[in-house]
């Protein structure tokens, strides 16, 4: 006679097994991804990620976005991915600096002549070996160039930043990292590293007197409200690198990958749009508010820039001809 024991085990295996069969294959076999990010809930970028991304995956992917810096700090993105602690970050090409010297052209302010210059270099292939470096060193995959806009001059002060000359002493928050902090040295003013979330507590202070973020950026972390002044430098056209660790692009099948990549071209063209449409809107608004907005003498900032890091260590490491070929599409 079978056992009471043997009866309720065997019993709760044929449970445990029927409701196994019963769950939907797509619940058993969800591809989960952690994404960390700086920007708050309420930005833009946020919003878009998870309607143009993240529901563009579908049923087979469960995406977890955490943002505000909750998950991971500011730069510490790149090591969680290679460490296997998350899956995919909206980075910076500064992150990459340390392991991937060569990026460091990408950071250069006035490289791009535009939003247009800017999307046709990243749409060729001019930056595949560069691309292909990244995923050897680095161990990510760069999967779509969304851009956030244009970075400008936004600051507190009685009088209009025209020239480098201008900005001697003015003390400029740039993110953390050697490269951002190089960016603030070579458009002349002294860089200060502060976290992205604690930049208008700064402002209000004192501790900095400025920042560089684009019109969308200085609208959502609420910056025109201590600001009175922005300088349109555009001195880097800004756009982040939508990046998954390569051990997890890895172990997706090529399908996956596919609708994947379909995905971050779809959130890069969402972005793209608003991002554009955003700064016009946002342009005028903070004008018609009060704020000085004025285009400075942005030949000389370019010209001292350029200077500034033809003598640096950073061109050391840029490929040669790069430079020349960036320069030369839509030409």
């Amino acid at each position: 006679m079978t056992s009471l024991k043997a009866f309720l085990a065997g019993g709760i295996a044929t449970s445990a097994l029927a409701l196994t069969l019963a769950l939907p294959a797509s619940a058993a076999d969800k591809v989960e991804l952690i994404y960390s990010d700086t920007v708050s809930e309420n930005d833009i970028r946020t919003t878009t990620l998870r309607e143009a991304f993240g529901a563009c995956l579908g049923d087979e992917f469960e995406f977890k976005s955490y943002h505000g810096a909750t998950l991971f700090k500011l730069g510490t993105e790149l090591t969680a991915m290679q460490r296997g602690n998350l899956d995919m970050g909206n980075l910076a090409i500064f992150d990459f600096y340390n392991q991937v010297p060569s990026t460091s052209l990408l950071g250069t302010p006035f490289l791009f002549r535009d939003y247009e210059h800017m999307r046709a270099v990243y749409d060729s292939d001019v930056l595949d070996e560069m691309l292909a470096e990244i995923e050897d060193r680095a161990k990510v995959k760069i999967l779509s160039f969304p851009y956030i806009g244009a970075r400008h001059l936004g600051y507190v002060g009685d009088a209009r930043i025209m020239t480098p000359e201008d900005l001697d002493g003015v003390k400029l928050r740039m993110p953390p990292g050697e490269g951002w902090q190089f960016v603030g040295t070579a458009m002349g003013a002294t860089p200060v590293p502060v976290p992205f979330a604690e930049v208008y507590t700064a402002l209000q202070t004192g501790a900095i007197d400025g920042q560089d973020n684009g019109f969308p950026a200085t609208r959502s972390m609420k910056f025109d409200e201590v600001i009175n002044h922005i300088g349109k430098t555009a001195h880097l056209i800004a756009a982040n690198e939508f990046t998954i660790s390569l051990k997890k692009w890895d172990s997706l099948t090529q399908a996956q990958q596919e609708k994947m990549q379909g995905c971050a071209d779809n959130f890069e063209a969402a972005l793209d749009k608003i991002t554009l449409d955003q700064e016009a809107e946002l342009e005028a608004d903070m004008a018609a508010n009060g704020l000085d907005i004025y285009t400075p003498d942005n030949e000389a900032f370019q010209t001292h820039v350029i200077a500034v890091y033809q003598d640096s260590k950073y061109s050391a490491d840029w490929p040669e001809g790069l430079v020349d070929a960036i320069l030369a599409v839509g030409k």
